[in-house]
């Protein structure tokens, strides 16, 4: 790794949120594959109604929170304390971006956990296997309903553009300070811009996997970064990536 040629100060009472930051990088890169691995085993039911869903949670409670993404819904939480590290590596050179960055990474990481009820999808699924009643079964059907609903809902929408809002942001406040290489805030940028061709009919889905496999590289970079970050004022020089 080059030494820098543009003075920026590390604050050392930060070390710990930088090196729990790194760890937390390299499980995000981890989580985003067990839930690939997840679809291929069990696909998410086919039309996606409440009954669906109810008929997996019952065959398999597990594969049921993990069909209805709960591991992403760790993965939003987890990723809040990667923008805080991310946050405090930045702020020196970057103030309005990084704050920006923050805020809209906290939003979009409470947005998405409030899109994916897996746990009260799954107490749905009991409920309705308990009732004795067709009223009571129409009922809790219209609960489920609701949560599925609110899995492609509001919430999941602002989320995924907060998500790419976010990419632009740290990407350009990287950009502006020493701590990480230009190709590492590239990476960030490029995965943000490649997340809109969801909306692309057609080809959009494997546009938003070129989006997934960037932000991978982009996790393993800033985590090796985040963990041989220095608790001192960095010299002179950007520094080059693994």
């Amino acid at each position: 790794m080059k030494s820098s040629t543009e003075t920026q100060s590390i604050d050392p009472t930060w070390d710990g949120l930088y090196k729990t930051g790194g760890v937390i990088a390299l499980i995000l890169v981890a989580i985003p594959l067990v839930q690939l691995v997840v679809f291929a085993v069990a696909p998410q039911p086919l039309q996606g109604s409440a009954a669906e869903w109810f008929t997996l949670f019952q065959k398999n409670a597990l594969l049921g929170l993990l069909g209805f993404e709960i591991l992403l819904a760790i993965y939003s939480l987890l990723s809040v304390v990667l923008s805080l590290a991310l946050f405090a590596a930045l702020w020196p050179s970057a103030r309005s971006l990084s704050a920006l960055f923050l805020v809209s990474s906290l939003i979009g990481a409470i947005a998405f956990v409030a899109a994916r009820p897996a746990f009260e999808m799954l107490y749905l699924s009991h409920q309705f296997t308990a009732a004795t009643t067709e009223a009571q079964k129409t009922i809790i059907l219209g609960a489920g309903e609701a949560m599925v609903a609110a899995f492609h809902g509001t919430a999941f929408q602002i989320s995924y553009l907060l998500g790419s809002i976010t990419g632009f942001l740290v990407g350009a406040a990287m950009l502006r300070g020493s701590v990480f290489s230009k190709a590492t805030a590239y990476l960030r940028i490029g995965s943000g811009i490649f997340d809109f061709g969801i909306f692309i009919p057609g080809i959009g889905l494997y546009i938003s996997i070129l989006s997934v496999l960037l932000l991978l590289v982009f996790h393993i970079l800033v985590g090796l970064r985040l963990l041989r970050l220095p608790s001192r004022a960095l010299g002179p020089g950007r520094p080059t990536e693994v």
